[in-house]
């Protein structure tokens, strides 16, 4: 067995007792039981879910109890991407089985404010809740085929919105309060919205941040809006009907006096299977943002599927996954109701007013599962914080880690300040709404690994030449159909943007766009994005490896590399790295950072330059933009391969763009 230490190394494993009580080992007894099949292991199972298609699938329905809600004419017709036809006839709606599920005396959702303020919704007042607002939403015309889009933080009232719109088979679409309006009407007048819901305001790092300057600008921005519905979060009130310059007329509602006006509705409106249920956007960071939707039923099998069989969650558990409304992870936090379980929506920063402060709440709200990113992590082990000592967590049993890459640091740390409990590192995103790598609650946690494939998920990792490879780094792709894949981008009528985004490379594959490798036991190490791949000497490297190495260093805040090619043929690979306070980028500390790349990655990724900088810019969840600014240092314009709007911080691209005129400049003058 391999040490801990080591890359591989297990950390986690749980033990008997512990696997026999997995949902996922109920469900390998269920199909022994019900389908004939007979399975080993988890290797085995995945291997049976991805070829009988059919079988896993209708298995997962009835499993999980969405036979009670509807039937269906077949599970899947036309097995092709893209074109796939699951589960033609069933008619469904999402909320109405979200909101069925579950004790309806226990607590559905736990409101937690910065400031310490915490209110409770149980589930049947959460459905009254949803009902009522359905039929405010219905009073102003809003009915199946429309769109609502909601300009708000983290907070109960999101959740009711969303599912409000749901109910009536309305598509729903948010966007943070972060995001500046020009930013928000770039993502929302794709959708020619009906209603827009937003805040007056959020609270974040001490600050209550008015927004209601930011609402009047966007709903102005949004011509086809024709109400507004304000959640009040600040003392002052901002109902009226607002004439716009063509005469059309804007009503703006009070959130409370729309909702206590209205009996709740008495029911739900039934959809197909791929009516859609809500459109999440891309980053942005490129271009303008995709609109990529979803439909009601494969949102619902796949979660129910993730939140079971992979998180093991039950209606013991309650969810904290520290998100914004921008972020699909919000969109699966409100799934896990599906599960029973219950979740806690967090309006504030997570290291406010201390750097340890998210796990506070997990403590005080007796959170049992965490969803956090690798961002987060190397803030806590930088702070030098002691979760476990410091608070108690003895009802968090697992946590989950998302938006980049888990260095392999990070896994020891949480081993060792946070307890002896899984730390399940998953990979999927935006695209398909959930995770295509992930938890499995039956196998040990190694360092550095992804514990397996998800379940109906037809992973392979291939080579240049469309190969199946094992052991070594590939492009990953997905070679069957999902349930959750986009039923389509908003606004591709002919579907040529959607073949030409994942199926361009591979004709009737799914291509992600990320290096992975999968190892012979199954489990997975994703090692970044596929098109900012480093390619020194024809080799193909991932950027993630890197960044395990270098992070862990106590100088090292931040780092971020790209691979550039340049005009005469050459290859540039620089490091940028953002300092901690007290440290200097000189000859010794250069001379560490290379010889700890030599040492733990190989000597192959130690780069040609290492250049400190101030900050890295990211796109607003989280995501290094590696691709962007290699375009920079090619020599593009800023303007014309990043939208500002759609960066955490765009005045740190001021840096890479000073860089690339110099670089260019000293080609020019060259001999």
């Amino acid at each position: 067995m391999q040490s801990a230490d080591s890359p591989g190394g297990i950390l986690w494993s749980p033990d008997s007792a512990e696997r026999a009580d997995t949902t996922l080992t109920r469900f390998v007894e269920y199909v022994r039981d019900a389908r004939g099949v007979e399975v080993d292991d988890y290797e085995e199972l995945w291997q049976w879910s991805v070829t009988d298609l059919e079988g896993f699938w209708s298995s997962v329905w009835d499993f999980f109890g969405i036979d009670s809600e509807s039937d269906y004419d077949a599970v899947l017709l036309d097995d092709q991407m893209p074109g796939a036809r699951w589960f033609p006839g069933a008619r469904i709606n999402f909320a109405r089985v979200l909101l069925d599920r579950g004790d309806p005396d226990a607590v559905a959702i736990v409101a937690a404010e910065e400031s310490g303020v915490v209110r409770t919704l149980t589930r049947s007042e959460l459905r009254e809740q949803v009902l009522t607002v359905a039929a405010e939403f219905e009073a102003l015309a809003v009915g199946s085929g429309d769109v609502v889009v909601g300009y708000l933080p983290n907070t109960a009232e999101s959740v009711i919105a969303f599912l409000a719109a749901a109910t009536l088979g309305a598509t729903w679409a948010s966007v943070g309060q972060d995001y500046a309006p020009d930013a928000v009407i770039d993502r929302f007048s794709q959708l020619s919205p009906k209603v827009l819901i937003a805040a007056d305001g959020y609270t974040y790092a001490g600050r209550l941040r008015s927004r209601i300057d930011a609402v009047e600008q966007i709903a102005t921005g949004l011509p086809s809006v024709t109400d507004v519905i304000v959640v009040q979060r600040t003392s002052t009130e901002h109902t009226s009907a607002r004439t716009r310059t063509d005469g059309t007329v804007q009503t703006w509602h009070d959130w409370e006096a729309a909702i206590s006006r209205r009996h709740a509705r008495s029911g739900f409106t039934d959809v197909d299977f791929d009516h859609p249920l809500w459109v999440l956007f891309s980053s942005g960071t490129t271009g303008r943002p995709k609109g990529l939707v979803h439909g009601h039923g494969g949102i619902m099998v796949e979660t129910v599927k993730q939140m079971g069989l992979h998180w093991n969650l039950t209606s013991d558990d309650r969810v904290l996954w520290y998100t914004s409304t921008s972020w699909m992870m919000w969109n699966m936090q409100v799934a896990v109701l599906l599960s029973g379980a219950s979740i806690v929506c967090y309006n504030g920063a997570p290291t406010y007013p201390r750097t340890d402060s998210l796990w506070k709440l997990v403590a005080d709200t007796g959170a049992t599962f965490l969803g956090t990113s690798p961002g987060y992590l190397q803030t806590c082990a930088d702070a030098d914080t002691h979760p476990q000592a410091e608070h108690p967590l003895s009802r968090l049993r697992a946590i989950g880690c998302t938006g980049a890459p888990l260095s392999d640091h990070l896994y020891r740390w949480a081993h060792d300040e946070v307890g002896d409990i899984p730390l399940w590192s998953m990979s999927g995103g935006t695209d398909i709404a959930g995770a295509l790598v992930g938890a499995v609650p039956t196998r040990p946690v190694r360092v550095g690994r992804i514990s397996g494939r998800c379940l109906g998920v037809a992973v392979e990792t291939w080579d240049m030449n469309g190969n199946p490879v094992r052991g070594t780094v590939g492009d990953l792709v997905v070679t069957r159909p999902l349930p959750n894949m986009p039923v389509a981008l908003w606004n591709d009528s002919d579907g040529m943007k959607y073949h030409d985004a994942y199926f361009d490379t591979y004709p009737g594959v799914w291509r992600q766009g990320d290096w992975a490798t999968i190892y012979e036991d199954g489990t997975v190490a994703v090692h970044g994005r596929s098109d900012s791949t480093l390619n020194r000497n024809g080799v193909r490297m991932g950027s993630a490896d890197i960044y395990s190495a270098v992070e862990a260093l106590p100088e090292i805040a931040e780092a971020l590399v790209v691979g550039v090619e340049e005009a005469d043929g050459s290859y540039w690979m620089p490091l940028f790295v953002v300092l901690h306070a007290g440290h200097t980028l000189d000859e010794i500390l250069t001379g560490k950072i290379c010889s700890t790349i030599r040492d733990h990655v190989s000597p192959r990724h130690v780069p040609d330059d290492v250049l400190e900088v101030t900050g890295i810019p990211h796109t607003r969840t989280g995501k290094k933009i590696e691709v962007p600014l290699k375009r920079v240092l090619q020599g593009a314009r800023v303007e014309d391969v990043v939208n500002r709007d759609g960066i955490d911080d765009p005045s740190l691209l001021g840096f890479f763009e000073h860089l690339a005129e110099v670089r260019q400049t000293n080609y020019a003058t060259a001999p």
